[in-house]
């Protein structure tokens, strides 16, 4: 279903760890959208927030900026589209006769754990909802803050289907800071994955996306892949790193500036969007080579409970007016 905006203010908070950061704060008509045709494991997905703070330089959601006239550059990271209405809208479609109660993907575009959450705190109201329904979903982050959703995972955990997993592509400092400088440590994230999975919240890790002369020194890969092991991670899954349009015009001037040595090794790999397939297999196969050598990850939960649909989910509290300003 094509995603329909209204806004209703632009805000900026003038703190540090919002400092040159405008919110745009809309109403969304829907906010489970469908993914046609992505060839990914999932129908549908919610993403609470466009842009994001995180600013990794080779982000494919990039792009989706420009659908709203604005860059996928710095307007990307500093002009946050907030759908301030997303756990209402999202009990309404839930509700509907329509909705099959499929499996729902969330942090697969932009991440709903970036820093704008830890002030709009759409995240558990969206929890509350899918848990409230029984509806199956996951989520993908680098955010640390989804620690602070443990509690309502772990009732969602107790009711239906439900999945996490963390990003980590590397722990090289170095790589770390000029790739990702608005993310959190990739050893918080790690931590977060050892905590989710105690607590009974399966989550894996997805170790993407892998620069080539960057972070897919086999050491490198190694240090990610038994990290993630150590924390207990469900599954250690590598993702060579990817240039569409839109991207690589991003991606390119950083790289000229921060590795020119590697700029003609990366125009000779992506010529197209993606590597080629002997490139990404080659990856693949080193990191599961390294995996099986460390011991592999853990099995997830067999015991999970079936999907079930309450005749009458408790309501969410409703939202304070928001004025414009």
């Amino acid at each position: 279903m094509p995603e329909q905006l209204f806004e209703i203010a632009r805000r900026t908070f003038d703190t540090p760890e919002f400092r040159g950061v405008e919110f745009i704060e809309v109403e969304a008509k829907s906010i489970v959208n469908r993914v046609p045709g992505a060839g990914v494991p999932f129908d549908w997905s919610i993403n609470p927030y466009r842009g994001c703070t995180h600013s990794c330089v080779y982000c494919f959601a990039r792009p989706t900026h420009t659908f709203l006239d604005m860059n996928a550059g710095r307007d990307f990271e500093t002009k946050i589209v907030v759908k301030v209405n997303a756990p209402a809208v999202l009990r309404r479609e839930l509700a509907a006769k329509r909705w099959k109660g499929d499996h729902i993907a969330m942090g697969t575009n932009t991440d709903p754990y970036q820093r704008a959450e830890g002030r709009y705190r759409l995240m558990p109201g969206i929890i509350r909802a899918l848990t409230d329904y029984r509806n199956p979903f996951s989520i993908l982050t680098k955010g640390t803050l989804i620690l602070r959703d443990l509690d309502l995972l772990v009732d969602a955990a107790a009711v239906t289907t439900i999945g996490t997993a963390f990003s980590v592509g590397t722990l090289d400092e170095d790589a770390w800071r000029r790739t990702e400088p608005g993310t959190p440590h990739p050893r918080g994230r790690i931590e977060a994955v050892r905590a989710l999975n105690e607590a009974g919240v399966p989550c894996g890790v997805l170790m993407a996306p892998i620069l080539p002369g960057i972070t897919d020194d086999p050491r490198q890969l190694r240090e990610v892949a038994k990290a993630a092991i150590d924390a207990g991670a469900t599954h250690v899954s590598p993702i060579l790193l990817h240039l569409r349009p839109g991207v690589r015009e991003e991606f390119f001037p950083w790289l000229t500036e921060e590795y020119p040595e590697l700029v003609q090794r990366y125009q000779a790999m992506y010529r197209k969007a993606y590597a080629s397939v002997e490139d990404r297999k080659a990856v693949s196969e080193r990191v599961g080579s390294i995996v099986r050598a460390l011991g592999g990850t853990r099995p997830e939960r067999l015991d999970r409970p079936e999907r079930w649909r309450p005749p009458e989910p408790r309501p969410e509290p409703k939202p304070q007016q928001l004025k414009l300003v």
